[in-house]
């Protein structure tokens, strides 16, 4: 009995612990979230004036950058204080409002730091803390930031997706999630099935269906997953973007041609899959006696 009661305390305690890193590394992710895209832009902005040999007035506009400058407020300017960066608590504090112009703080900020926080609970609760707990943090980071750069920006940067693809072939080498063929195969698998549904599409219907993104963010879940959990995320991910599709029709009066990001799905079906794939594609073999 007391060795049940140390397990439970002994997991609880993980769980706190991976809660409070979680906050910290969900407050980086907003950084992330909010400066890679615009770092990227003007970088594209200024290679596209150079090739078409046009003068540009961005080379005056100060360098965003994911480490400068420092936190402000997108409104006034305010630098932030040090208090008004603690995660969560500082937008409790200043009831979701700037401290000196008064404007309205997005929710985004608690809501990503607490979905970080709750998932590096749930991970260290029931799995520890060990290596390959740590791969999962750096799995579920990479995807949170996807998630929010896709919704905000219909974006899914290389920067992440192609480092994420080889971190996951490295990952595996020692079968850390699965086996490396599996891996490799789960890489070329996740790239070509969303490649090939996407041409598809475009000679069915002449229009773009989804971006290239999404086929190298599914082909990085291929290589931390293996082949074998490929189809799980397709379906997931599928079915529940048609369901939010069908709902934003039906309810919200949404036009049938406006865009839905699809990365945002697949991170998160990725996510499961990472955590119940296997027990999940287990019961669904032995529900249907396959």
């Amino acid at each position: 009995m007391s060795t049940f009661l140390f397990a439970d305390l002994s997991s609880g305690v993980l769980a706190a612990v991976g809660f409070c890193f979680g906050l910290l590394i969900g407050s980086f992710l907003n950084v992330v979230i909010l400066r890679l895209p615009q770092q990227l832009f003007r970088r594209w902005n200024l290679e596209s004036h150079d090739i078409l040999g046009i003068q540009n007035n961005t080379t005056e506009e100060p360098d965003v950058t994911i480490a400068w400058p420092a936190s402000r407020c997108p409104k006034c300017g305010t630098p932030l204080r040090p208090w008004h960066n603690i995660p969560v608590l500082s937008y409790l504090f200043l009831k979701g409002r700037c401290a000196s112009c008064s404007v309205s703080i997005s929710a985004q900020y608690p809501f990503v730091e607490l979905l970080t926080a709750t998932v590096f609970a749930l991970m260290m609760y029931f799995y520890g803390a060990n290596t390959t707990t740590f791969y999962g943090f750096v799995l579920t980071c990479c995807l949170i930031a996807l998630t929010g750069i896709d919704l905000r920006e219909r974006l899914l940067p290389d920067q992440i997706t192609l480092p994420l693809l080889w971190l996951g072939l490295f990952v595996n080498m020692n079968g850390t999630f699965a086996p490396l063929p599996d891996a490799v195969l789960g890489a070329i698998a996740g790239y070509l099935s969303l490649w090939g549904v996407y041409w598809l599409f475009k000679l069915i219907t002449g229009k773009e269906g989804m971006g290239y993104g999404d086929f190298k963010l599914l082909a990085a879940l291929g290589a931390w997953l293996g082949w074998q959990l490929l189809p799980l995320v397709i379906l997931l991910s599928s079915a529940v973007a048609a369901i939010i599709g069908v709902l934003a029709i039906t309810i919200g009066g949404k036009d049938r041609n406006f865009q839905i990001p699809f990365g945002p799905f697949l991170a998160t079906a990725g996510w499961i899959a990472l955590i119940w794939g296997d027990k999940i594609t287990t019961w669904y073999l032995s529900a249907f006696n396959l």
